[in-house]
């Protein structure tokens, strides 16, 4: 890809434009002056913002929704090679890449600070986000969530400087050309891709490998999993900054252990870009958050909701366990919607014990994504294997029922958090419109 492709680029097209991660260089492209379109399957807030923002927007996958004066297409690995947009570009011979490679290109071009790990990226990038901005380093960030501030998933800098959530899932992470490499952590997941730990850990060596000697390698150095990735790192050359060293007093406004480490790490990289303490620490108590981390939702008849994507079982238990913190001796309800057959069926029995901090737990069907339907795993098999640990957990599948069933049980007083990286945040949201 020649490195001044981007200047001659005056249509571009995204399918799947709706992903977290697709829609916010979908909006880099706007601001930049150039015409967006793009499709997806279903409509969504997001795709409801970018039209407002003047995107083309269309529901559903069709050929006729590629316009004929497209000069680059940027695509969702979601999507089949037999997309009928994907196969229109192809035959008319359109620049077609993946959204990592597009992401890689954009990195290429900048001073980029590639924050990864299995559970609390999406976190750390937003809190380094909020210390860059506010230090007025005035980053360009592209982060999976929605952030509090400015309600949008993409930061628009003027800056060299290059924020971005990296995603280790099909090692998308290494089109990326990093000069600060932050991991939060290391654990078992994406098993539909990965062969087992030693193999994930594999992808995450790669990753440093990218790093010179001018680079930075962020993380907690003690860290389970981390050792041979700690290894590789020394061979390069790189600084390796221990965030678990770091000593300071922060008054978070999001609870539990788990967002001080990624406090911690965000404090490590702002240190490196020469941000004074103070401005960091100021920055990340008054981090609010991002949408679906422990995201608050509202009241109705004295029942707080609550919602966060945790959808793996170290991320389960880490919520959990902050939540219990924070709301003492309330009572609190989790309603868990389990995402990909695959995980769940090879993560079975360590989601079976993630659930010992709730009171009652709720099991709904499983959330398919990218799978076919695998008949040999199902809601009911991990609420019935998450009961020999937790007794109070049952099976009910339809949202509809789940929030009957709330609203006739839960009291006032109790705490009713929603779970999963599927859509399962749409119970909380019908549960307040009967305010």
């Amino acid at each position: 890809m020649k490195k001044n492709l981007l200047d001659n680029i005056k249509s571009v097209h995204f399918i799947g434009i709706g992903g977290i991660g697709v829609s916010a260089i979908a909006r880099m492209m706007k601001r930049e002056g150039k015409a967006v379109s793009g499709s997806d399957l279903h409509g969504s807030a997001i795709l409801a913002d970018l039209k407002k923002a003047g995107m083309n927007i269309k529901i559903g996958h069709k050929s006729p929704n590629l316009p004929d004066n497209t000069d680059l297409v940027v695509y969702t690995t979601a999507i089949s090679p037999n997309n009928p947009e994907l196969k229109k570009a192809k035959k008319m011979g359109i620049f077609a890449i993946s959204y990592p490679e597009m992401l890689g290109f954009v990195s290429g071009e900048k001073y980029t600070i590639a924050v990864s790990g299995t559970h609390g990226k999406t976190t750390t990038t937003a809190m380094i986000a909020k210390a860059l901005s506010d230090a007025k380093v005035d980053p360009t960030v592209v982060v999976g969530s929605i952030l509090k501030e400015g309600g949008s998933n993409f930061v628009f800098g003027k800056s060299k400087y290059f924020l971005t959530e990296a995603c280790e899932y099909r090692r998308a992470f290494l089109n990326l050309s990093p000069k600060i490499i932050v991991i939060t952590n290391i654990d078992k997941d994406h098993l539909d891709y990965y062969k087992d730990l030693r193999d994930i850990q594999s992808a995450f060596i790669s990753l440093v490998k990218k790093l010179g000697k001018d680079g930075h390698f962020v993380c907690g150095v003690s860290g389970k999993n981390m050792k041979p990735i700690i290894n590789e790192a020394k061979k390069t050359g790189c600084k390796i900054v221990d965030y678990s060293k770091i000593s300071t007093r922060l008054n978070l406004k999001v609870p539990g252990n788990h967002n001080i480490d990624n406090a911690k790490a965000a404090m490590a990289v702002a240190q490196i870009l020469k941000v004074k303490n103070p401005l960091i620490v100021e920055a990340l108590n008054n981090f609010k958050g991002t949408w679906r981390r422990f995201e608050y939702k509202g009241k109705i008849n004295g029942v707080s909701i609550y919602d966060d994507y945790a959808h793996h079982p170290t991320e389960i238990q880490t919520t959990l366990k902050g939540a219990r913190d924070y709301f003492k001796k309330k009572k609190v309800w989790v309603v868990f919607q389990p995402h990909l057959y695959s995980r769940t069926k090879l993560l079975l029995t360590e989601f079976a014990k993630s659930f010992n901090s709730a009171d009652e737990v709720i099991i709904t069907d499983i959330y398919a994504a990218r799978e076919k339907k695998d008949k040999t795993i199902s809601g009911k098999d991990l609420a019935e294997k998450i009961r020999k640990y937790n007794r109070n957990t049952q099976y009910i599948g339809p949202f509809g029922k789940i929030e009957k069933f709330l609203i006739k049980n839960a009291q006032k007083g109790d705490v009713i958090i929603t779970i999963g990286a599927g859509d399962v945040f749409k119970i909380g949201e019908s549960l307040l419109l009967l305010n």
